[in-house]
């Protein structure tokens, strides 16, 4: 066995004359367990709501996005047929977005008018967020729209409601001639169909429609905004979406879901960022206890000390020896506090323990364990650990073989 490492370990658990050292030992080690374990918890809590959040997303968001950069239109036939060489691409839709405005009665609202074809259901999960009604464009030849809670609410929408029609107004393309303000405008009547609850960002904006009544209300017949993907191999999205682009070239901009939002992805990444290092800078103040008990074991084993350097050993070997003193009490709290924080986020996704109200999206506080998290928190705790013994084993230790030597 190492000789340092073995007098390390003879220190950190043989009994001392002074109690105190080991009292503030066992507090170092605590105080690291438990910072330790609400890294993992906390973490790992982000992950989850990160996760819950791009699953809501991608009821409405697809896999990968493909819109033109220089023009709002796209003919879409040419570039479909570009898309099937690429194996990756499971499913393939056509969708227009552009602002409306809605009228019911003597009530109305600008929009988001964001018409879909039938690959759209697929590709997304969007049925599963419809709360009222069904999702429907078509039926007996009547254009059906499913309307965000926010939208319908505004427009004291009902779906039951098949007497009074919906109107869309959308201006028409080119000079418009004519007195009459409705001339300036294309409208068409649909009827509700269902009423989605997402978040507030897609609730108060969108209002969906079938992909041929937006062609018509836009007068862009066989053009489209956007071309929406739907991929078999997540695993393979970053090398699909370069490979997308390299075969479309540069007149299109292809984006990922996460790019699509990414100011919320950001945000929230930004917020796991800031308190990972709030965690770690508590954790740095919990390690200020190890200059302590190092400091107080230095002066104990003054004795020790001098046979070792009578035995030949240098300043180095003794400084290895107070240094893994240091880093094992560090290993010992952050290997039980990884896993006390893996114990209770097992039990969380397994039991559901904190539950959330039934008024909630989610039933209990979602978790999502990361290998990459547990490699930085290990990496900064035993980093810590090793800066905070650093000092009091320099400076100390240095002391007391200067007197030693001068001593002799």
């Amino acid at each position: 066995m190492n000789l340092p490492f073995f007098i390390a370990k003879r220190y950190l658990v043989s009994k001392k004359s002074n109690n105190a050292i080991n009292i503030i030992s066992w507090i170092s080690i605590i105080a690291i367990t438990i910072t330790t374990a609400a890294l993992v918890i906390i973490l790992s809590a982000m992950n989850g709501l990160t996760s819950i959040v791009a699953d809501l997303y991608h009821a409405i968001e697809p896999d990968l996005k493909i819109t033109a950069i220089h023009s709002k239109y796209i003919y879409p036939d040419s570039v479909i047929q570009q898309l099937k060489n690429i194996p990756n691409i499971q499913l393939i839709s056509k969708s227009i977005e552009e602002n409306a405005l809605v009228k019911l009665d003597d009530k109305q609202a600008i929009v988001t008018i964001k018409g879909v074809d039938e690959q759209f259901k697929q590709i997304t999960h969007f049925d599963t967020v419809v709360t009222q009604g069904v999702y429907r464009f078509t039926y007996n030849n009547q254009s059906y729209g499913v309307f965000g809670r926010g939208i319908a609410s505004n427009l004291g929408l009902n779906v039951n409601d098949f007497i009074s029609p919906i109107s869309i107004y959308a201006p028409k393309r080119g000079k418009i001639d004519g007195l009459n303000p409705e001339d300036a405008f294309n409208k068409i009547n649909i009827s509700p169909a269902g009423i989605f609850s997402l978040n507030d960002d897609f609730d108060f904006k969108y209002t969906l429609i079938g992909l041929e009544a937006a062609q018509n209300l836009f007068e862009c017949p066989n053009q489209v905004t956007s071309i929406e993907l739907k991929l078999s191999n997540q695993s393979e999205l970053k090398h699909t979406q370069k490979e997308i682009q390299n075969v479309l070239g540069e007149k299109y901009l292809i984006k990922n879901r996460y790019q699509i939002n990414d100011v919320l992805f950001k945000t929230l990444e930004t917020e796991k960022l800031w308190t990972f290092l709030i965690l770690a800078f508590i954790l740095l103040i919990a390690t200020f206890n190890i200059i302590g008990a190092l400091t107080m074991l230095i002066i104990e084993k003054k004795k020790d000390i001098k046979t070792l350097y009578h035995l030949g050993a240098d300043q180095k070997f003794i400084r290895i020896i107070f240094m893994l003193e240091g880093l094992l009490i560090t290993t010992i709290g952050a290997i039980i506090g990884l896993m006390i924080g893996l114990g209770i986020c097992l039990l969380q996704q397994h039991f559901h323990l904190i539950k959330f109200d039934e008024q909630s999206i989610i039933s209990y506080y979602p978790i999502q364990l990361e290998i990459k998290d547990f490699l930085w928190i290990l990496t900064v705790v035993l980093g810590i650990g090793f800066l905070t013994a650093l000092y009091p084993v320099r400076v100390f230790t240095q002391h007391d073989l200067v007197h030693q030597q001068d001593a002799d």
